[in-house]
């Protein structure tokens, strides 16, 4: 398996079926939505031995102080196989030599793994907001 940053090898039909079929988060997301985002964002996709697409993320960055990595997807059929870690510890690389001040995640179910590459609880989660 290998890990992608060129936005030409990752199969954006693959990735709207996973975001607006399995993922909670985007449930009915439609495909001009993940194409515009995937365009304005960093893109890691997981290719397999063939090059199929078997795991997907996305960052948004201002390539100074912030990112938010988001729309982490592992194929159900890929899960369990280092999938998750591979994407992760990408981008977790890729970011590095930027000296972002602040990487935010949101997870429901894998905080273990997000652990593993630095990232920990936000100390003081009463500040956060969001606008819905």
């Amino acid at each position: 398996m290998r890990v992608t940053t060129d936005l030409a090898e990752i199969d954006l039909d693959v990735v709207h079926r996973w975001l607006s079929e399995d993922a909670y988060w985007a449930l009915g997301r439609s495909r001009d939505l993940v194409d515009r985002a995937a365009r304005n964002s960093m893109n890691f996709g997981a290719l397999d031995e063939d090059g199929a697409l078997v795991g997907y993320a996305r960052v948004v960055t201002d390539h100074t102080t912030f990112a938010w990595l988001c729309d982490v997807y592992v194929s159900p059929d890929a899960r369990g196989r280092g999938v998750g870690q591979a994407l992760a510890g990408t981008v977790v690389s890729t970011l590095e030599p930027l000296n972002l001040k602040r990487i935010l995640l949101v997870t429901a179910d894998a905080h273990g793994l997000y652990e593993k590459f630095g990232f920990e609880l936000y100390p003081t989660p009463e500040r956060l907001m969001h606008r819905a």
